[in-house]
């Protein structure tokens, strides 16, 4: 089992840290970056998604091999934990269908700023953070973590790959935006 746990904790983390190294060269190499894709296709949807997955599925594995190995208290685990589950699920599923499953991955779309985007201009981020914390919390897992941050520390960055795109895509529409809206909650 030791050994399932390592593969299934290497294989979390090191896809969170490409998808973090895709990001921090897209904020510092733009012309050439690969969030938001230049040019979306099957295959750079397959990559993300495939990563986000893996990063993702590998948190709720290690949760479940490692369940309740810390001793988070009752309240925390199925309160706090189940509930930014629940509701991460719900904003994050909300969004996608205000925003249509090809924006969510990518696609060039149309500025949202209604919704759940009015208040926070990445709310599917912010809930996928929340649901990858709950199920840190839920599980109790001592392995989980470092996949769960680093999984954090890729949607905490995303935006900032992404705001410059959208600057250039929606122009002062999106500059206006930007000044009413906070940028995660």
């Amino acid at each position: 089992m030791g050994d399932l746990k390592t593969v299934v904790l290497v294989l979390g983390c090191a896809a969170n840290l490409l998808l973090v190294a895709g990001i921090l060269w897209s904020m510092f190499q733009p012309e050439r970056r690969v969030w938001p894709p230049i040019h979306s296709t099957g295959a750079h949807k397959i990559v993300v998604w495939g990563l986000t997955c893996v990063g993702f599925g590998s948190a709720i594995v290690l949760g479940l091999l490692e369940w309740g190995e810390l001793d988070f208290p009752w309240i925390i685990r199925w309160g706090l934990g189940l509930c930014l589950i629940v509701l991460g699920n719900a904003v994050v599923w909300s969004g996608v269908m205000q925003l249509g499953i090809a924006v969510t991955s990518g696609d060039e779309g149309v500025l949202r700023t209604r919704g759940l985007y009015r208040f926070s201009r990445n709310p599917q981020y912010v809930a996928d953070m929340a649901i990858l914390i709950g199920i840190g919390l839920l599980s109790a897992s001592i392995l989980a973590w470092p996949v769960i941050i680093t999984g954090v520390t890729a949607l905490a960055l995303a935006p900032f790959a992404e705001e410059r795109w959208l600057i250039d895509r929606y122009g002062d529409a999106y500059r206006a935006y930007l000044q009413k809206t906070r940028r995660f909650l």
